[in-house]
């Protein structure tokens, strides 16, 4: 059974369905029915035209339960317009689905769940143990996007910054479960950069790539955080990152520079050093800089007081850094870290183990802990 190629499936044939008149939640519902009896009949069967075959089958779940919905029979008249079996369209309608999925009415994580089950094809199951929540919470929320968008035109003019927030948010969850996140973010946005030009998209995806390629070197074997100057450089999939510097460079030669196109820039800035000590640590902050001016986030503004501290030392550094709010996430560890370049173990200690104290996720915490112990232990000798 190729599941692969019933995922690649999914959203098109769910986007005919819809465009033939059929509302969102009751046609994804079909397609999901007919994705089982798929799995059930293609190894003994296999069809000559696979998404004609899901296509055809869909529908006529979709007409079944249209049928015997005494409450819908505004859609009664669809039974006798149900077209001959044939080759499915072949227009894609892949990026309006997109575009419904990330639509602005949902939540994020509503939105996220959506676009993993009707454009990534992956069961309620699959999502709910990949954001570690039971399976009828899952299926509670994704009922309720379905809801939710099921009365939005389907032709409707989407925002690509929104389906690439969602695609990052995705990406981001990395791996959990039996699906890897991060993989199926990949997967996705490369169908959404089939399907239009845009050189965002085209930067968003050379910035997966460019992370994922340093994916297998950030924990140890005991599963510990591995920071970025400790990873061993040569088991970084140099693969994928050759290719997310030839997308990168691609999009950048359009000079329509954005967010995703900046962090990417970054990324390869990382990728492409031999050591952390070559790393050219004057063009990040060049690149930060644009980051900033693109979005004025305090979380950029964080890494460029980083990054300002490896280009100019560690006090100029903290002067970046003082000019932010102490409140941001990772503040205190980053304080913590160009308090220790700079000499000043003291202050370094307290506040790797403050860090750890309001640190995100487990492993987090104890690499602080760790920094601060290591800080505490070399003052005490």
């Amino acid at each position: 059974m190729d599941e692969a190629l019933l995922r690649s499936l999914t959203p098109s044939v769910l986007a005919i369905l819809v465009r033939r008149g059929a509302d969102f939640a009751a046609a994804e519902d079909a397609v999901q029915e007919a994705l089982v009896e798929a799995v059930r009949v293609w190894p003994s069967e296999p069809p000559r035209d696979p998404k004609g075959w899901l296509v055809t089958v869909a529908w006529r779940r979709f007409l079944d339960a249209t049928r015997a919905d005494a409450a819908r029979r505004r859609r009664e008249d669809l039974v006798d317009e149900e077209p001959a079996p044939g080759p499915a369209p072949a227009v894609d309608d892949t990026l309006q689905l997109y575009f419904l999925c990330a639509h602005p009415s949902l939540t994020p994580s509503s939105a996220v769940a959506l676009t993993l089950r009707a454009v990534g094809g992956l069961t309620t199951r699959q999502i709910a143990q990949a954001y570690l929540v039971p399976e009828a919470t899952m299926a509670q929320r994704i009922s309720r996007a379905k809801r939710t968008v099921s009365g939005v035109q389907f032709d409707r003019p989407g925002d690509v910054a929104t389906v690439l927030r969602v695609l990052y948010l995705v990406f981001n969850e990395g791996y959990s479960g039996d699906v890897d996140l991060a993989a199926e973010a990949i997967r996705l946005t490369r169908q959404l950069a089939a399907t239009i030009d845009h050189p965002e998209v085209a930067g968003l995806l050379a910035l997966m790539l460019l992370h994922h390629a340093r994916r297998a070197t950030r924990t140890a074997a005991d599963g510990s955080l591995v920071p970025l100057a400790e990873q061993d450089r040569i088991r970084w999939d140099t693969a994928s990152i050759a290719e997310g510097v030839e997308i990168l460079q691609a999009a950048l030669a359009r000079d329509r520079l954005g967010e995703f196109q900046a962090q990417a820039a970054v990324a390869a800035l990382h990728a492409d050093a031999p050591t952390t000590e070559e790393t050219d640590w004057v063009q990040i902050v060049d690149w930060y800089d644009e980051l900033a001016r693109l979005t004025d986030s305090p979380v950029v503004r964080l890494n460029r007081a980083v990054a300002v501290g490896e280009a100019d030392g560690p006090r100029a550094g903290l002067a970046a850094l003082a000019a932010l709010n102490d409140s941001l996430p990772r503040h205190a560890a980053v304080a913590a870290y160009l308090h220790e370049r700079d000499g000043d173990l003291t202050t370094a200690a307290r506040l790797y183990a403050e860090a750890a104290q309001k640190a995100p996720n487990l492993a987090e915490r104890d690499y602080l802990t760790r920094q601060a112990a290591r800080l505490n232990t070399g003052r005490g000798r």
